[in-house]
């Protein structure tokens, strides 16, 4: 399989399931004594024709992302990330499972958080078809 062809089979944002705007409103605080703290995160996020704005306190982008699916009634795990550069580019492959069904799906992006956003999105999507 090319490149091309992985992109496309398993990078597809095509489906219900799509993800606006992303913001950390909370990214200028300091890190704790005991380590990272949950941060707030607002996303605007669309199922179908539905589009609503989630919030979500979490340890990071996935967790804060995966509690906001989960609130609309998408159950999604994360079950193996990986993540590397590329030619300007961050690839972050995610396997994740509904509790039923296992998919994988891969997300691009110049920035790391969009790259992984987009990878569970892509998941996420894959998993409700």
């Amino acid at each position: 399989m090319t490149w091309e062809n992985f992109v496309s089979t398993y990078g597809q944002a095509a489906g219900p399931l799509r993800l606006g705007q992303w913001v950390c409103a909370d990214t200028e605080r300091p890190t704790g004594r005991l380590g990272p703290q949950a941060r707030n995160f607002r996303a605007t996020i669309a199922v179908g024709d539905c589009l609503r704005t989630s919030t979500a306190a979490a340890s990071g982008p996935i967790a804060a992302l995966t509690a906001m699916l989960h609130e609309r009634g998408i159950a999604i795990e994360t079950l193996k990330f990986h993540q590397m550069a590329s030619n300007g580019l961050t690839a972050t492959f995610i396997c994740g499972s509904d509790g039923v069904r296992t998919e994988w799906a891969v997300g691009l992006s110049q920035d790391p958080t969009q790259s992984a956003l987009r990878a569970l999105i892509a998941c996420a999507n894959r998993l409700m078809a």
